[in-house]
């Protein structure tokens, strides 16, 4: 990490983060992106995982009431509450798995090639756009609807997102559109899912390079995580009404605005 940057570099891919982390954009995919041109390199690209906490922290904070209501449902063991907390689990199990079996390899070869990343994005982006625009007849509209298959289908999706650029909200809300639900819905559960996976992802990490935090990575993580919570708290409370009325076109047009630049730069910086 260059310490000449100060916490400006720090704030701005907080702020990224921030903005992206929930959306079909790729928080990872920007983050790295936008790293690789600032030259920012965190030891174990540990800053980009931890920063995450703070949009963690928002999207509780969000939904904290709505937590509190499912937890007190599921010790009331009702059914559609346990049938929730259950289809969650089993939507994060194939990313979580993969994760940890694939850690090494995605963070010393995958994180480091720009140019993959830059097509992922403009693929992923190709791929909401023409799912954006199927006439698809959703058979369901809330996520305490969803059967535990179907959850489990949806993580099986959420395995690309493995490959920085594709997104994990990005591939878990396309499977689930693709197998039925709405595009409100799809967001939102998506938003759930994120809560067990990126915390596992944030100890993991945590636990892993233990050995490389430092006083003045913590700095530069306080800072993105500041910056993080605030834009993911504000992203989160309007995100689904936003979808409602826009569907993810827009998002995809940007996925395949920021990877044309980024390979543009990549190929003529290299």
């Amino acid at each position: 990490m260059n310490g000449d940057q100060g916490i400006f570099v720090p704030a701005l891919l907080g702020i990224v983060e921030g903005l992206t982390e929930f959306l079909p954009v790729s928080s990872t995919a920007h983050l790295l992106l936008l790293g690789h041109f600032l030259d920012f390199n965190s030891p174990g690209r540990l800053f980009e995982v931890l920063i995450q906490l703070g949009a963690i922290l928002a999207i509780v904070v969000v939904y904290f009431w709505r937590l509190i209501a499912i937890a007190r449902d599921t010790l009331a063991r009702k059914p559609g509450a346990l049938r929730f907390i259950l289809g969650v689990v089993l939507a994060a199990a194939p990313a979580a798995i993969a994760g940890v079996l694939l850690h090494d390899f995605i963070k010393t070869v995958i994180y480091e090639s720009p140019i993959l990343i830059c097509v992922m994005l403009i693929v992923g982006g190709l791929i909401l756009l023409w799912v954006d625009q199927l006439k698809l007849e959703p058979k369901y509209t809330s996520i305490y609807e969803y059967p535990p298959l179907l959850c489990l289908y949806i993580g099986l999706f959420q395995m690309v997102a493995l490959i920085p650029g594709v997104s994990r909200s990005g591939a878990t809300i396309v499977g689930s559109l693709l197998l039925g639900t709405d595009k409100r819905s799809a967001a939102e559960f998506s938003f759930f899912v994120a809560i067990p996976l990126m915390a596992g992802a944030f100890g993991y990490d945590l636990y892993k390079n233990r050995e490389l935090i430092s006083t003045e990575l913590g700095l530069a993580v306080g800072v993105g995580f500041a910056a993080a919570f605030i834009l993911a708290f504000i992203v989160v409370r309007y995100a689904l009404d936003f979808i409602s009325r826009h569907g993810f076109a827009p998002f995809a047009y940007w996925r395949i605005f920021v990877g044309a630049i980024g390979l543009w730069g990549v190929l003529l910086f290299r």
